[in-house]
């Protein structure tokens, strides 16, 4: 029970020098966290070996990466028990703000919209406002009884402005919670995603008005690449384009051969990890995905290279639910781990942070639910000095709903995902072109999520009914 490993940032004061300052306590907003050595290290001798070692590790990263520690981290086992209680307070407190809707917003009808293999769920309140949300398109075309079944007929006649209660109240009734997963709150969020639309549209705000305050009104990004399969060499040409073409400061990659699979070609990864460092170079943010490919061993080996080779994260090591081989990892690497876009549970995202099993939360703004169950972890995060970085899948618009997100809450880390912008959905934005420059994206500060679908695209749309 270990450390709280925080986010790297450029920091030109950092470049090319050797710091030999000892690491700092760790400031997250106003609050100052600070460390213990303690207890005996899983990776072998005590604990102050293990910090001394991460303290090296950060040396290092800061000098050679030209980073930053903007959050430091701290110890589990110097946490008291009121800690987990703040933990569930961040996470019970109000996210939409009621006070911009004075009136009921009654939630009259819902339906669901194909187009091209794309999904749209439209909402209207009475009074005829409506609001309007691209669903996840890699998976509505299995999911969709569930929405209309299940989603649709609950939120029907209810008031938009109890978003929390609609959340929770989904999940509960009628036994829905026994469909808790992928499945159900893809489905979940789909519906949140159009009715919180609807509210932004009815006051004239963003989103991020809406459920927090607007921290930044540009996202950083990175480059996400997932090829697997590759030899080491096409892999990292691959990288340097995508990186090139939208600026990007930062990237992420794929090891392993995916949830305990053989890697193909075999020792891939060993070698991409150092050729993409020396490809890109110094000044690059380097992050590796292993998809859950290797045991507490493996991961461990995989990890000290990443470590070598000055990457920020190592996401998903081991199999998402072996979560006790994932906490052996953490404990026994200086290197953040990153993980949670499998999860679907608040409270198992609570568990995770309070026992330091991730330094960096990615819940999946699609599979987990919402913004409403994303603010509560990126709250959670936040008490104990810990970014929350969305994960996102490449489908349907949402990149644009990591736009907001990463906007409105304080700590989203660094860089957010980018895996390029869907063509096949014809929309407005007049307040940003959604284009990456010089690895930046404004976020749309128009009303809801700030486009404008196509009315010819939604008129050549069938209806689903399950």
């Amino acid at each position: 029970m270990r450390r709280r490993l925080g986010i790297l940032v450029p920091d030109p004061r950092a470049r090319g020098e050797e710091s030999g300052a000892s690491l700092l306590p760790c400031e997250f907003g106003m609050k100052t966290f600070s460390f213990r050595a303690r207890g005996n290290c899983p990776a072998g001798g005590n604990e102050g070996r293990c910090a001394m070692r991460r303290r090296e590790f950060l040396k290092a990263t800061g000098a050679a990466a030209t980073y930053r520690l903007l959050s430091g981290y701290r110890r589990a086992d110097a946490r008291s028990k009121i800690e987990m209680e703040q933990l569930e307070e961040a996470a019970r407190k109000p996210v939409l703000k009621r006070e911009y809707f004075p009136d009921p917003v009654v939630i009259q009808s819902a339906e669901l919209l194909e187009n091209g293999g794309e999904y749209v769920v439209r909402v209207r309140a009475r009074g005829g406002a409506e609001g309007y949300a691209v669903s996840n398109s890699d998976h509505m075309g299995r999911l969709y009884p569930i929405l209309t079944q299940m989603v649709f007929p609950f939120i029907m006649g209810r008031d938009a402005r109890d978003l929390e209660g609609i959340v929770d109240g989904v999940y509960h009734y009628d036994s829905y919670y026994k469909y808790q997963g992928l499945a159900f709150w893809v489905c979940v969020a789909s519906a949140e995603f159009a009715i919180l639309d609807l509210l932004g549209r009815i006051v004239q705000k963003p989103v991020g008005e809406l459920v927090g305050e607007i921290y930044r009104r540009e996202i950083a990004l990175y480059r996400a690449n997932n090829s697997r399969g590759l030899p080491a060499e096409e892999t990292v040409e691959l990288i340097r384009k995508d990186v090139e073409e939208i600026g990007a400061r930062a990237a992420k990659y794929k090891l392993g051969g995916r949830m305990g699979n053989p890697e193909y070609p075999p020792g891939r990864s060993e070698k991409l990890i150092h050729l993409v460092r020396k490809v890109l170079g110094d000044e690059i943010v380097l992050y590796a995905d292993a998809n859950g490919s290797y045991d507490v061993r493996e991961a461990i080996r995989i990890g000290r290279m990443l470590e070598e080779t000055r990457h920020s994260f190592f996401e998903e090591p081991c199999p998402f639910d072996h979560y006790g081989w994932t906490k052996q990892v953490a404990d026994a690497l200086s290197i953040p781990i990153a993980g949670g876009e499998q999860d679907s549970s608040l409270w198992l995202f609570q568990w995770m942070i309070a026992e330091d099993v991730l330094q960096v939360v990615q819940p999946d703004l699609f599979y987990f639910g919402g913004f409403v169950r994303c603010i509560r972890v990126a709250r959670m995060a936040q008490v104990a000095g810990i970014p929350c970085t969305p994960h996102i899948t490449g489908a349907g618009l949402g990149y644009l709903y990591v736009l907001h997100f990463a906007s409105c809450i304080p700590n989203p880390g660094p860089y957010q995902e980018f895996k390029g912008v869907n063509r096949k959905i014809p929309f407005e934005c007049t307040t940003s072109d959604l284009e990456a420059k010089e690895g930046v994206v404004k976020v749309p500060t128009g009303p809801g999520w700030g486009i404008d679908l196509d009315p010819k695209f939604l008129e050549k749309a069938r209806r689903i009914h399950a």
